[in-house]
């Protein structure tokens, strides 16, 4: 069976509804419940299943594609991810309207590589000019260490806006006070701030989305969640050792986490699921959430994941939390976003 076929086959199986939607947070727009990441996806796929892939997300709805171009800090990887995702869309011909972009800007090169520029190469990168998009709907800022002026940070994000080259903008694993600071210069400077949070965040690590920092800010509105790295690099979906970089063990927590994953597997088939829709199901029980960003590299994979939210409707929130309560395995790491191992 090709990647065409897989894609037809899953419309006619158990994934064919349209995926819910949330809004990212105040003054951001409302995105599906999936999001999908391009980290190591898009180059390791062929072309004919990335174009299979994006087809079957745009189909369902989740068409809502984190894009960037991975060239900083420790993302310096020369990768072409990016490249091969807007010749995708190029090639199947989509408008614009079908589906969602969230972009990057880094600032571990910041000031010295500004937004404008970063912006312009980004969206060069996937097609701008050449039938691919001219704008994100929205973008994370970059996580950070060191010192960062904030309030410039702020100003040379709204420039950006003002250009068009976003709508809203979130933040990426910023330290706490960072983004307090953020949120005070926007409102002192009728600037605009930032909407949403995109944090490691699922069955096993929930201190910072939780914490007594970032989780005041989800519960009294102020952020909405994008949770990210939810399986754990694919570890929480059963690829116990995984050969590709994959994210930072906060809190050095990984042995851990590859030791329980066999009571992921467990509770999840406990309630006739996948490892992947329990991890899924799970960040979507928290009503901060607005969506999930995670790295399908096939039909198959996406359409399992699409159960997460069958098993969400028929389980309730509140009983996936119970069950999974003792998964949470990153307690007492520092819940503001200053980490130390």
């Amino acid at each position: 069976m090709n990647a065409e076929d897989g894609a037809a086959q899953g419309a006619r199986s158990g994934g064919g509804g349209m995926v819910p939607r949330r809004r990212l947070g105040p003054g951001g727009p409302e995105v599906p419940v999936f999001a999908l990441g391009s980290w190591n996806i898009w180059d390791r796929m062929e072309a004919a299943d990335r174009r299979a892939l994006i087809t079957r997300a745009v189909e369902v709805g989740a068409g809502f594609f984190d894009v960037a171009y991975y060239n900083m800090g420790p993302h310096a990887e020369a990768s072409r991810t990016d490249l091969l995702f807007g010749e995708a869309i190029r090639d199947l011909g989509l408008e614009r309207d079908e589906y969602q972009l969230c972009g990057k800007l880094w600032l571990w090169e910041y000031p010295k590589t500004g937004f404008a520029e970063q912006m312009r190469v980004s969206l060069d990168r996937i097609g701008a000019g050449r039938g691919g998009p001219e704008a994100f709907d929205t973008v994370v800022v970059g996580d950070f260490m060191g010192e960062i002026d904030i309030a410039q940070v702020v100003r040379d994000v709204q420039a950006e806006l003002d250009r068009g080259s976003f709508a809203s903008w979130g933040v990426n694993n910023w330290p706490a006070a960072a983004l307090q600071l953020a949120l005070d210069t926007a409102a002192s400077e009728g600037l605009t701030p930032p909407s949403f949070a995109q944090l490691k965040y699922g069955l096993v690590r929930r201190s910072m989305a939780e914490g007594e920092f970032y989780g005041s800010w989800f519960s009294d509105g102020t952020l909405a969640l994008q949770a990210s790295d939810a399986f754990e690099g694919g570890i929480l979906v059963g690829k116990l050792a995984p050969k590709r970089k994959i994210g930072a063990d906060v809190g050095e927590i990984r042995e851990r986490i590859v030791a329980a994953y066999p009571e992921v597997e467990r509770i999840a088939s406990g309630y006739g699921a996948s490892p992947a829709q329990l991890g899924l199901a799970f960040c979507l029980a928290n009503p901060a959430t607005a969506n999930v960003l995670f790295g399908a590299s096939s039909v198959r994979q996406l359409n399992d994941n699409l159960g997460a939210i069958e098993l969400l409707d028929r389980v309730g929130a509140a009983e996936l939390q119970k069950a999974t309560v003792e998964l949470w395995l990153d307690r007492g790491v520092r819940a503001d976003g200053v980490w130390s191992p």
